[in-house]
C-alpha cells in the first residue's frame, strides 16, 4: 500500500507540474504588450536624420507645420490683444517714415528692443533645448562678458563709442581720468542689460513643463497628447512619486536627488523655487513639473523663477566669468597652463597669440575694418568651428525631437483605432 501510495503522489505531482506550464503559457501573451512597447520605442530611436533622412524631414515639417498652426489658433482667441498689438506695430513702423525729432528716438527704441529680444531668444533656447539645451551662455554670453571685461582692462574705460557698441567693441579715442577706475562693480553694471535678458529667457522657457504638468494635473490623467519630451518627463515624475510611497522601491542616486527637489519645492514653496533656480542646477526642468502637479499659482513659480535666474544667478554667472578674465588672473592662469606636461608649452603660445590679436582689435579706429580680416588666430579658428558644431548639433536634435514626436502621435492613433475597430 505504502509504494502505491508513493506511486500516485509521484502522478499527482507529475501532473500539477504540467498544470502549472499549461497555466504560465496561458499567461505569457499578457507579456506581449510591453514587448510592443519596447519595439514601439525602438522604432521610434530610429527615427534620426542619419538613419531615415527622408523620413525624419517629413515627419519634422508636418509636426512644425501643426505646431505652427496649433499656436496660431491659440492667439485667436486673444483677439483684442493681438488686434492691439497689430495696430500698436503698424503705428510704430509708421513712425520711420515720418520726418521728425521723433526719429532718433524710435531708432534707439528699436535697436534696444531687438538687442533685448536677441538676448531673450538666446535665453528661452538655452532652457528649453526640445531635447537638448543650446548652452548659449557658453556660446555666447559668457564670451561677451569675457570680451567687455578684456576691453575694459585693455582701454582702461568703459566708455566704448556707440555704434559700434554693442555689436562690436573698439576703445575710445581720449581716456577720461574720471572713469578709468575698473572695478568688478562697473564691469557687471556694462554687462548687466544683456545678463538680466538672458535670464529672462531662461526663466521663460521654464515654462512649457510647468503650464503641462499644470494642465495633467487638472484634467485628473496623464495628458499623452502633449509634447513628447515633457510627456516623458511627466511620466518619469509620476514613477517617482510612487516609488516615494513605496519604500521597497530602490532609486538611483539621481532619483534620489530628484525627490530632494521636490520634497523642498513641495514644502518651501516661493523660496525654494527660488533657491533651486538660483544655483545652476540641471534638475530645474523638474522643479517646473513639481509646480505645475501640484497646482502652485503661476506667479508663485515664475516670480521666484525669474528673480532666481535673471538676478541672482546671473550675478554669481557674471562675477565668475568677470574674475577669470581679468588681466592678472588671465597672466597667472598661463603660467599655470605652461607648467601642463607634455602640451602646456605647446598650448599656452596659441593662447597668448588669441590674446594679443583680441587686443590689437580693440585699438583700431571707428568704421575700420583693419585688424578683422586676415589675422585670425589658430586657436580662435578652433573655438568657432567648435560654436558651430554645437549649433548645428542642436538644430539636428530639434528635427530628430519633432519628427520622433509625429511618430509617436502616429503610432498612438494607431493603436486607439485598433481599439475601436476590436470594441
Amino acid at each position: 500500500m505504502s509504494s502505491g501510495s508513493q506511486t500516485s503522489q509521484v502522478k499527482q505531482r507529475k501532473s500539477d507540474a504540467k498544470s502549472k506550464k499549461k497555466v504560465e503559457k496561458k499567461s505569457s501573451p499578457k507579456a506581449r504588450p510591453a514587448t510592443k512597447a519596447q519595439f514601439g520605442k525602438e522604432e521610434m530611436a530610429k527615427c534620426v536624420i542619419w538613419r531615415r533622412p527622408f523620413q525624419t524631414i517629413y515627419f519634422f515639417f508636418l509636426e512644425l507645420s501643426e505646431i505652427i498652426f496649433y499656436y496660431f489658433c491659440k492667439l485667436l482667441t486673444y483677439r483684442k490683444l493681438v488686434l492691439s498689438f497689430v495696430l500698436m506695430s503698424c503705428l510704430m513702423t509708421s513712425g520711420f517714415y515720418i520726418q521728425g525729432s521723433h526719429l532718433p528716438v524710435l531708432i534707439y527704441l528699436r535697436k534696444k528692443f531687438l538687442w533685448c529680444m536677441y538676448w531673450v531668444g538666446l535665453g528661452v533656447a538655452s532652457s528649453i533645448g526640445l531635447g537638448t539645451g543650446l548652452h548659449t551662455f557658453l556660446l555666447y554670453l559668457g564670451p561677451f562678458i569675457a570680451q567687455v571685461t578684456l576691453a575694459a582692462y585693455e582701454c582702461q574705460s568703459l566708455d566704448f563709442p556707440e555704434p559700434p557698441y554693442p555689436e562690436d567693441i573698439i576703445c575710445p579715442n581720449s581716456t577720461d581720468t574720471s572713469s578709468s577706475l575698473i572695478t568688478i562693480l562697473s564691469i557687471m553694471s556694462k554687462v548687466r542689460l544683456e545678463s538680466f535678458m538672458w535670464g529672462a529667457g531662461t526663466a521663460i522657457g521654464e515654462l512649457p513643463p510647468y503650464f503641462m504638468a499644470r494642465a495633467a494635473a487638472l484634467s485628473g490623467k496623464e495628458s499623452h497628447q502633449s509634447e513628447g519630451s515633457d510627456n516623458e518627463e511627466l511620466e518619469e515624475f509620476e514613477h517617482l512619486l510612487e516609488a516615494e510611497k513605496d519604500g521597497s522601491i530602490k532609486l538611483s542616486m539621481l532619483d534620489k536627488i530628484r525627490l530632494s527637489v521636490f520634497k523642498i519645492i513641495k514644502k518651501v514653496g516661493f523660496m525654494g523655487i527660488l533657491l533651486c533656480a538660483s544655483i545652476p542646477n540641471p534638475l530645474f526642468d523638474l522643479a517646473g513639473i513639481t509646480c505645475g502637479h501640484f497646482l502652485v499659482k503661476f506667479w508663485t513659480f515664475f516670480g521666484a523663477t525669474l528673480v532666481g535666474k535673471a538676478i541672482i544667478k546671473m550675478h554669481i554667472q557674471k562675477m565668475f566669468v568677470i574674475f577669470l578674465f581679468s588681466q592678472h588672473h588671465l597672466d597667472n592662469l598661463f603660467g599655470l597652463l605652461a607648467n601642463v606636461p607634455y602640451v602646456g608649452s605647446k598650448i599656452q603660445p596659441l593662447f597668448e597669440e588669441w590674446l594679443s590679436a583680441e587686443k590689437t582689435k580693440l585699438h583700431r579706429t571707428r568704421g575700420s575694418n583693419e585688424g578683422l580680416h586676415g589675422s585670425e588666430s589658430i586657436l580662435s579658428w578652433i573655438l568657432g568651428k567648435i560654436v558651430l558644431l554645437m549649433i548645428l548639433f542642436f538644430v539636428v536634435s530639434i528635427v530628430n525631437s519633432l519628427a520622433q514626436q509625429r511618430y509617436k502621435r502616429l503610432s498612438g492613433h494607431h493603436t486607439e483605432t485598433k481599439k475601436i475597430a476590436n470594441d
